[in-house]
Formats: C-alpha cells, structure tokens, sequence
C-alpha cells in the first residue's frame, strides 16, 4: 500500500502545507525568524499523529469489549536530541480515560496499540524509547494509572501487566 502527499511551500514567512490523499490538509510553520510560530511545527504534527494513531486503535478496542468511556483523551510529550536533526530520544504517551471501562480492559487495548496496531508508534519507537501509560478515573470515582508498555529502538518491548 502507497501514501502519498503533496507538500506546498510558502517561501516567506516559511510554511508548509501538505494536501492528503482525501483532500484534507495539514498546514505546518516555521519557528522564527524563518516563519511566524503560529502553528503546528512538523515535529508537533509528528507527536499529534501518535496520538491520533493510538487513540483510534484503543477506542475501538475499548468498543469491541463493550467498555463504555464518558472522556477520552491523549496526551503525548516528547524529549528531543540536543544536536541538529534534534530526533525524538523519549516519548510519553498518556491515555487519559474516565466513566465505565475496567482497567484491564484499558490496559489491555493499550497494549494491543502499542505493540501490535499502531504503525506510527511502530515507526517511533524504533529511533525512540515510547512508554504508553494510562491514567483512569472509573464509574465509581476510583483512580487507576499504570504503565503498559515501553517500546525503544532496541527492539525490546517490555509490557508491565500488573495495574
């Protein structure tokens, strides 16, 4: 399977705008002085499709086990390289869910997308330590968070089942 983009540049200020396969677009800016800032720098769209990536993949993993979450949300984060090109070094990702869902169901579908679905995590965690982490506020007030998995570029995955 082939994905392609076409990419506009805006020489001044400096901008990109990238038109999907679907017609949809993602416009990215340079940092100052070369661009405004005001916007989603390409890094930021990088970490913003992981958490895109994930949060599909578990929320119908979450709907396939008849888990019924009133909130969803994903915060991502990530540390980057000191030194030009400045990769990504570590990424935290945090699923941040609450209402009627089990925490091992959470867990579980966490895991599933962090080790198994997600190709853009895939594609992460192999120049990048990437941990996935939940953090569950249940129907009943009750707060469960946990680490799931940790996924780097040494091929290791190390998934934590205690919760």
């Amino acid at each position: 399977m082939t994905t392609s983009i076409t990419a506009r540049i805006d020489l001044v200020p400096l901008s990109a705008g990238a038109t999907l396969s679907d017609d949809a677009s993602v416009v990215m800016v340079a940092e100052p002085p070369d661009g405004t800032g005001a916007g989603a720098r390409p890094k930021e769209v990088l970490l913003a499709a992981l958490a895109g990536c994930t949060a599909m993949d578990v929320a119908i993993i979450l709907r396939k086990k008849r888990q019924a979450p009133a909130t969803y949300e994903v915060a991502v984060s990530g540390e980057s390289a000191d030194e030009p090109p400045r990769v990504f070094t570590s990424i935290l990702v945090e699923h941040r869910v609450s209402g009627d869902v089990e925490p091992e169901a959470l867990r579980r579908s966490i895991e599933l997308s962090a080790t198994r679905y997600c190709p853009v995590s895939a594609m992460l965690s192999a120049v990048a330590r990437v941990e996935h982490r939940y953090l569950l506020l249940d129907a009943a007030g009750t707060t469960h968070e946990a680490t799931v998995a940790v996924v780097g570029p040494d091929r290791e995955i190390r998934v934590i089942r205690d919760t």
